[in-house]
Protein backbone atom coordinates (compact mmCIF):
# COMPACT_ATOMS: atom_id res chain seq x y z
CA UNK A 1 0.00 0.00 0.00
CA UNK A 2 2.90 2.04 -0.55
CA UNK A 3 2.42 5.92 -2.09
CA UNK A 4 2.61 7.23 -4.54
CA UNK A 5 3.44 11.08 -3.49
CA UNK A 6 1.87 13.55 -6.31
CA UNK A 7 2.50 16.98 -6.45
CA UNK A 8 -0.89 17.94 -4.80
CA UNK A 9 1.16 16.37 -1.79
CA UNK A 10 4.14 18.13 -2.36
CA UNK A 11 5.85 19.70 -5.24
CA UNK A 12 9.27 17.98 -7.13
CA UNK A 13 11.81 20.34 -6.09
CA UNK A 14 14.47 20.52 -3.81
CA UNK A 15 14.00 22.79 -0.52
CA UNK A 16 15.16 23.38 2.64
CA UNK A 17 13.97 20.98 5.65
CA UNK A 18 10.83 21.91 7.71
CA UNK A 19 11.96 24.01 10.65
CA UNK A 20 10.41 22.63 13.75
CA UNK A 21 7.91 24.29 15.46
CA UNK A 22 7.99 25.09 19.41
CA UNK A 23 6.21 22.47 21.77
CA UNK A 24 2.51 22.47 20.79
CA UNK A 25 0.28 20.91 18.53
CA UNK A 26 -0.55 21.90 15.18
CA UNK A 27 -3.33 19.67 13.34
CA UNK A 28 -3.49 19.17 9.48
CA UNK A 29 -6.46 17.58 8.04
CA UNK A 30 -5.00 14.29 5.63
CA UNK A 31 -5.53 14.04 1.87
CA UNK A 32 -7.60 11.29 0.43
CA UNK A 33 -5.92 9.64 -1.94
CA UNK A 34 -6.67 6.47 -4.32
CA UNK A 35 -3.79 3.50 -3.64
CA UNK A 36 -4.86 0.40 -6.31
CA UNK A 37 -8.64 -0.13 -4.98
CA UNK A 38 -8.34 1.59 -1.36
CA UNK A 39 -9.15 4.87 -0.54
CA UNK A 40 -6.59 5.83 2.08
CA UNK A 41 -6.26 9.19 4.07
CA UNK A 42 -2.81 10.70 3.00
CA UNK A 43 -1.22 12.60 6.41
CA UNK A 44 2.08 12.86 5.44
CA UNK A 45 3.73 14.74 3.73
CA UNK A 46 2.52 18.19 3.06
CA UNK A 47 3.39 21.13 1.27
CA UNK A 48 4.35 22.68 4.81
CA UNK A 49 5.37 19.86 6.97
CA UNK A 50 7.42 17.25 4.48
CA UNK A 51 8.96 15.28 7.19
CA UNK A 52 9.02 14.46 11.12
CA UNK A 53 12.62 13.45 12.31
CA UNK A 54 13.49 11.13 8.55
CA UNK A 55 9.56 9.92 8.75
CA UNK A 56 8.72 11.36 4.96
CA UNK A 57 5.36 9.74 4.39
CA UNK A 58 2.26 8.27 5.88
CA UNK A 59 -1.13 6.75 4.40
CA UNK A 60 -3.65 5.37 7.11
CA UNK A 61 -5.62 2.60 4.86
CA UNK A 62 -8.99 1.39 5.79
CA UNK A 63 -10.80 0.41 7.78
CA UNK A 64 -12.19 -1.83 4.60
CA UNK A 65 -13.94 -4.99 4.46
CA UNK A 66 -12.30 -7.47 2.50
CA UNK A 67 -15.09 -10.19 0.73
CA UNK A 68 -15.99 -12.12 -2.25
CA UNK A 69 -17.15 -8.33 -3.90
CA UNK A 70 -14.09 -6.64 -2.68
CA UNK A 71 -10.55 -8.12 -3.15
CA UNK A 72 -8.92 -5.64 -0.83
CA UNK A 73 -5.14 -4.09 -2.02
CA UNK A 74 -2.98 -5.01 -5.12
CA UNK A 75 0.02 -3.21 -5.48
CA UNK A 76 1.97 -4.26 -8.63
CA UNK A 77 5.65 -4.52 -8.70
CA UNK A 78 6.86 -0.28 -8.05
CA UNK A 79 10.31 0.81 -7.86
CA UNK A 80 11.18 2.83 -4.76
CA UNK A 81 14.61 4.37 -3.86
CA UNK A 82 16.49 6.42 -0.81
CA UNK A 83 13.98 4.91 1.60
CA UNK A 84 12.72 2.86 4.13
CA UNK A 85 9.00 0.99 3.85
CA UNK A 86 7.65 0.55 7.03
CA UNK A 87 4.49 -1.40 7.33
CA UNK A 88 1.55 -2.07 10.46
CA UNK A 89 -1.61 -3.66 9.86
CA UNK A 90 -4.21 -3.25 12.80
CA UNK A 91 -6.54 -5.59 10.72
CA UNK A 92 -6.09 -8.31 7.89
CA UNK A 93 -3.15 -9.60 5.93
CA UNK A 94 -0.72 -8.87 3.04
CA UNK A 95 2.04 -10.85 1.05
CA UNK A 96 4.60 -8.97 0.67
CA UNK A 97 7.46 -10.18 -2.15
CA UNK A 98 10.11 -8.23 -3.74
CA UNK A 99 13.03 -8.30 -6.29
CA UNK A 100 15.62 -9.63 -3.43
CA UNK A 101 13.53 -12.66 -3.34
CA UNK A 102 11.67 -12.11 -0.08
CA UNK A 103 8.23 -13.27 0.48
CA UNK A 104 6.40 -12.41 3.63
CA UNK A 105 2.83 -12.44 4.82
CA UNK A 106 2.17 -9.78 7.42
CA UNK A 107 -0.46 -10.33 10.16
CA UNK A 108 -1.41 -7.74 12.63
CA UNK A 109 1.45 -6.89 15.44
CA UNK A 110 3.96 -7.58 12.76
CA UNK A 111 6.69 -5.22 11.16
CA UNK A 112 8.00 -5.68 7.42
CA UNK A 113 10.45 -3.19 6.76
CA UNK A 114 12.13 -2.77 3.35
CA UNK A 115 15.51 -0.57 2.95
CA UNK A 116 15.41 0.64 -1.26
CA UNK A 117 18.69 2.16 -0.88
CA UNK A 118 20.47 2.58 -4.42
CA UNK A 119 16.79 0.73 -5.80
CA UNK A 120 14.75 -1.63 -5.27
CA UNK A 121 11.07 -3.10 -6.42
CA UNK A 122 8.01 -4.85 -4.61
CA UNK A 123 4.70 -5.81 -4.99
CA UNK A 124 1.61 -6.04 -2.38
CA UNK A 125 -0.77 -8.63 -2.68
CA UNK A 126 -3.74 -9.71 -0.60
CA UNK A 127 -3.90 -13.09 0.74
CA UNK A 128 -6.26 -14.72 -0.82
CA UNK A 129 -7.66 -16.70 1.61
CA UNK A 130 -8.17 -14.05 3.96
CA UNK A 131 -11.70 -12.42 4.42
CA UNK A 132 -12.93 -9.77 6.95
CA UNK A 133 -11.41 -6.53 8.25
CA UNK A 134 -8.50 -4.29 6.28
CA UNK A 135 -6.65 -1.51 8.11
CA UNK A 136 -3.10 -0.24 8.58
CA UNK A 137 -0.61 1.79 7.74
CA UNK A 138 2.00 2.52 5.31
CA UNK A 139 4.78 4.61 6.12
CA UNK A 140 7.99 6.00 4.27
CA UNK A 141 11.36 6.66 6.41
CA UNK A 142 14.36 9.01 4.28
CA UNK A 143 17.48 7.92 4.07
CA UNK A 144 20.73 9.64 5.15
CA UNK A 145 23.33 10.76 2.69
CA UNK A 146 25.44 7.79 4.51
CA UNK A 147 23.24 5.14 3.55
CA UNK A 148 20.42 5.99 0.47
CA UNK A 149 22.68 5.09 -2.31
CA UNK A 150 23.41 1.59 -0.08
CA UNK A 151 22.35 -1.67 -0.96
CA UNK A 152 18.25 -2.98 -0.71
CA UNK A 153 17.51 -5.32 2.12
CA UNK A 154 14.49 -6.35 3.74
CA UNK A 155 13.65 -7.39 7.39
CA UNK A 156 10.20 -9.02 9.10
CA UNK A 157 9.74 -8.41 12.92
CA UNK A 158 7.02 -11.08 13.92
CA UNK A 159 7.25 -9.91 17.89
CA UNK A 160 8.21 -6.33 19.27
CA UNK A 161 8.89 -5.43 22.38
CA UNK A 162 5.92 -3.47 24.58
CA UNK A 163 5.88 -1.30 26.94
CA UNK A 164 3.25 0.11 30.31
CA UNK A 165 2.81 3.29 29.99
CA UNK A 166 1.11 5.72 32.37
CA UNK A 167 -2.46 4.72 32.17
CA UNK A 168 -2.04 3.54 28.62
CA UNK A 169 0.49 1.14 26.63
CA UNK A 170 3.46 1.05 23.66
CA UNK A 171 4.36 -0.87 20.95
CA UNK A 172 7.47 0.17 19.80
CA UNK A 173 7.97 -0.77 15.76
CA UNK A 174 11.31 1.28 15.61
CA UNK A 175 13.49 2.97 18.16
CA UNK A 176 13.31 3.11 22.04
CA UNK A 177 10.07 4.28 23.62
CA UNK A 178 9.75 3.98 27.62
CA UNK A 179 12.60 1.77 27.93
CA UNK A 180 11.33 -1.14 24.99
CA UNK A 181 14.04 -1.21 22.14
CA UNK A 182 13.03 -2.55 18.80
CA UNK A 183 15.42 -4.89 16.72
CA UNK A 184 13.89 -2.69 13.75
CA UNK A 185 16.69 -1.11 11.19
CA UNK A 186 17.04 2.59 11.85
CA UNK A 187 19.17 4.88 9.93
CA UNK A 188 18.57 8.03 12.01
CA UNK A 189 17.38 8.70 15.29
CA UNK A 190 13.94 8.08 15.37
CA UNK A 191 10.76 6.49 16.62
CA UNK A 192 7.80 4.95 15.68
CA UNK A 193 5.06 3.31 18.24
CA UNK A 194 1.88 2.37 18.45
CA UNK A 195 -0.21 3.59 21.85
CA UNK A 196 -2.95 2.61 23.10
CA UNK A 197 -4.48 5.24 25.58
CA UNK A 198 -6.80 4.54 27.95
CA UNK A 199 -10.33 6.11 29.07
CA UNK A 200 -8.98 9.67 30.69
CA UNK A 201 -5.87 9.83 29.01
CA UNK A 202 -2.26 8.59 29.56
CA UNK A 203 1.04 10.23 29.76
CA UNK A 204 3.72 9.25 27.03
CA UNK A 205 7.25 9.75 27.67
CA UNK A 206 9.33 11.52 24.69
CA UNK A 207 13.00 12.91 24.06
CA UNK A 208 13.05 16.51 23.79
CA UNK A 209 15.22 16.54 20.92
CA UNK A 210 12.67 15.06 18.60
CA UNK A 211 9.83 16.51 17.03
CA UNK A 212 6.89 14.00 16.73
CA UNK A 213 3.46 13.57 15.34
CA UNK A 214 0.42 11.83 16.59
CA UNK A 215 -1.94 9.36 13.58
CA UNK A 216 -4.91 8.42 15.25
CA UNK A 217 -6.15 5.07 13.83
CA UNK A 218 -9.51 4.69 16.31
CA UNK A 219 -10.70 7.40 18.72
CA UNK A 220 -9.38 10.62 19.23
CA UNK A 221 -7.13 12.50 21.71
CA UNK A 222 -6.53 15.98 23.01
CA UNK A 223 -3.18 17.64 23.01
CA UNK A 224 -2.96 20.68 24.94
CA UNK A 225 -6.17 22.35 23.38
CA UNK A 226 -6.21 20.72 20.17
CA UNK A 227 -8.06 17.40 19.37
CA UNK A 228 -6.57 14.67 17.04
CA UNK A 229 -9.07 12.32 15.47
CA UNK A 230 -8.72 10.14 12.44
CA UNK A 231 -8.11 11.36 8.95
CA UNK A 232 -5.82 13.54 10.64
CA UNK A 233 -2.42 14.71 11.64
CA UNK A 234 -1.24 16.01 15.33
CA UNK A 235 2.38 17.23 14.97
CA UNK A 236 4.01 18.26 18.29
CA UNK A 237 7.22 20.76 17.93
CA UNK A 238 10.42 19.84 20.17
CA UNK A 239 11.46 20.85 23.45
CA UNK A 240 9.38 18.28 25.93
CA UNK A 241 10.45 14.97 27.27
CA UNK A 242 6.52 14.04 28.07
CA UNK A 243 3.54 14.12 25.82
CA UNK A 244 -0.17 13.88 27.91
CA UNK A 245 -2.73 12.49 26.05
CA UNK A 246 -6.40 13.35 27.16
CA UNK A 247 -9.13 10.94 25.40
CA UNK A 248 -12.53 10.47 27.29
CA UNK A 249 -13.05 7.06 26.26
CA UNK A 250 -9.66 5.71 25.04
CA UNK A 251 -7.63 6.10 21.82
CA UNK A 252 -5.09 4.22 19.30
CA UNK A 253 -2.61 5.94 17.56
CA UNK A 254 0.99 5.86 15.75
CA UNK A 255 3.57 8.32 17.64
CA UNK A 256 6.43 9.03 14.94
CA UNK A 257 9.30 11.11 16.14
CA UNK A 258 13.07 11.72 15.61
CA UNK A 259 15.91 14.28 15.20
CA UNK A 260 14.71 16.93 12.39
CA UNK A 261 16.49 15.38 9.21
CA UNK A 262 18.59 17.92 7.97
CA UNK A 263 19.35 17.28 4.59
CA UNK A 264 17.13 19.16 1.69
CA UNK A 265 14.94 15.90 0.13
CA UNK A 266 13.15 15.82 -3.33
CA UNK A 267 10.01 13.48 -3.28
CA UNK A 268 8.10 12.35 -6.74
CA UNK A 269 6.21 9.39 -7.42
CA UNK A 270 7.59 6.11 -5.30
CA UNK A 271 11.54 7.92 -5.07
CA UNK A 272 13.27 9.98 -2.39
CA UNK A 273 16.14 11.83 -3.48
CA UNK A 274 17.95 15.23 -3.39
CA UNK A 275 17.45 16.85 -7.15
CA UNK A 276 15.21 16.41 -9.50
CA UNK A 277 17.99 15.05 -12.04
CA UNK A 278 18.11 12.02 -9.85
CA UNK A 279 14.33 11.30 -9.92
CA UNK A 280 14.67 11.77 -13.82
CA UNK A 281 17.23 9.08 -13.83
CA UNK A 282 15.40 6.45 -11.79
CA UNK A 283 12.25 7.23 -13.60
CA UNK A 284 13.80 6.64 -16.81
CA UNK A 285 15.62 3.80 -15.87
CA UNK A 286 12.20 1.97 -14.22
CA UNK A 287 10.72 2.77 -18.03
CA UNK A 288 13.68 0.92 -19.77
CA UNK A 289 13.92 -1.99 -16.76
CA UNK A 290 17.00 -1.35 -16.66
CA UNK A 291 18.43 -4.10 -14.21
CA UNK A 292 18.85 -1.55 -11.31
CA UNK A 293 15.57 -2.28 -9.85
CA UNK A 294 15.06 -6.21 -11.35
CA UNK A 295 12.62 -7.84 -11.09
CA UNK A 296 9.82 -9.74 -9.23
CA UNK A 297 8.19 -12.91 -8.71
CA UNK A 298 4.49 -11.98 -9.01
CA UNK A 299 1.27 -11.97 -11.01
CA UNK A 300 0.39 -8.73 -10.72
CA UNK A 301 1.17 -6.09 -13.64
CA UNK A 302 4.28 -4.07 -13.20
CA UNK A 303 3.04 -0.22 -12.60
CA UNK A 304 4.80 2.22 -15.14
CA UNK A 305 5.85 5.26 -14.41
CA UNK A 306 4.00 8.57 -14.87
CA UNK A 307 4.92 11.31 -17.42
CA UNK A 308 8.29 12.82 -16.75
CA UNK A 309 8.43 15.64 -14.06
Amino acid sequence: MSGPVSSVDTPPEQREPDSPAPPCAEVFDDREAKVGNITVRRALPWRGRRTVGAWCFADHMGPEQVDDDNGGLDIGPHPHIGLHTVTWLVDGALLHRDSLGSEQEIRPGQLNLMTAGHGVVHAEEMVRTYRGALQGVQLWVAQPESTRDGAAAFEHHAELPAADLDNGSAVVLIGSLAGATSNARRDTEIVGAEITVRRGGAVVPIRADFEHALVVIDGEVVVGESVVRPGQLGYVGMGRDELPLSSQDGARLLLLGGVPFGDPIVMWWNFVARTKEEMAQARTQWATEDERFGSVDTALARIPAPPAL
